[in-house]
């Protein structure tokens, strides 16, 4: 049986929809829903777009654009998955932990565009002239798979990459004097620091990171990267996994030197 992106993408929506008491976490998709190269898990995750009505999205995440990330995903290079309008929220958002399985928090760096991103090689000077303001996020994820290594990279790109969530600050305009590759992000969960980074994790700067999105197959399979779009640039340090004695509840921090506070609390 020929591969079939609609097929797989209804497959991963599926395991998702389900009620939480019966969600568990997915091993390696049967042969006839698994992707077996990266343009095939463009393709499905392309077709998830669409089963969500997201297939003119909110926005991108980037993941794994640091060697650390890298290191921990089992991953070459970076990935990017589409964010649905649903997912993104303003800071200060307070969710129920009790939809998530297994979830997560990242300590992000996410910019609006005011104008588009074609399809193609991109300069990091293009991809900054492309960008109005410049914002602390936090992103939810979730820990949907038993085993990575056996879920596979394509697989993962289908699946949006763990994405669950976007929680977004003030947006900060007069950013351009700001050295982004310096900038400082803390983290913390309660009140406890739980990771820190610098803006140098995002492929060595984070408007190489926007640069990296706007050349990818992920932003060609959506027509590229459009205006008004927010992007997640990738967490400058790894996933905190929001389990044990929480059972995924708590107050998350992320902080950046110069920019607004951004504010998550599950419960």
């Amino acid at each position: 049986m020929s591969f079939s992106p609609d097929r797989t993408a209804a497959h991963l929506l599926g395991q998702r929809r389900k009620p939480r008491p019966l969600r568990t976490p997915i091993g390696r998709l049967a042969d006839e829903l698994r992707p077996s190269t990266l343009a095939e898990g463009v393709a499905a995750q392309r077709a998830l777009a669409t089963l969500t009505d997201a297939a003119a999205p909110a926005g991108f995440k980037i993941g794994a654009t640091g060697a650390r990330m890298q290191a921990y995903l089992g991953l070459d290079g970076p990935v990017a998955g589409f964010m649905a309008q649903d997912t993104v929220h303003a800071s200060g958002s307070t969710l129920s932990a009790a939809p998530f399985l297994r979830p997560g928090v990242e300590c992000e760096l996410c910019v609006h565009l005011a104008h588009d991103l074609p399809p193609a090689l991109t300069t990091v000077e293009q991809a900054a002239a492309a960008v109005d303001t410049l914002m602390a996020a936090i992103e939810l994820v979730e820990n949907r798979y038993e085993e990575l290594g056996a879920f596979g990279t394509p697989s993962l790109m289908a699946d949006q990459v763990y994405h669950a969530g976007a929680f977004i600050g003030a947006p900060l305009a007069e950013w351009h004097g700001l050295d982004l590759a310096a900038l400082r992000g803390v983290m913390t969960v309660d009140g406890a620091v739980v990771g820190e980074g610098l803006g140098r994790e995002l492929l060595g700067h984070p408007m190489a990171a926007l640069a990296w999105l706007a050349g990818s197959a992920e932003a060609a399979a959506f027509g590229g990267l459009r205006a008004g779009q927010v992007i997640m640039l990738g967490s400058v340090c790894p996933p905190v996994w929001l389990e044990g004695d929480t059972g995924g509840r708590g107050r998350i921090e992320v902080r950046f030197d110069g920019l607004a506070e951004a504010v998550l609390t599950l419960v």
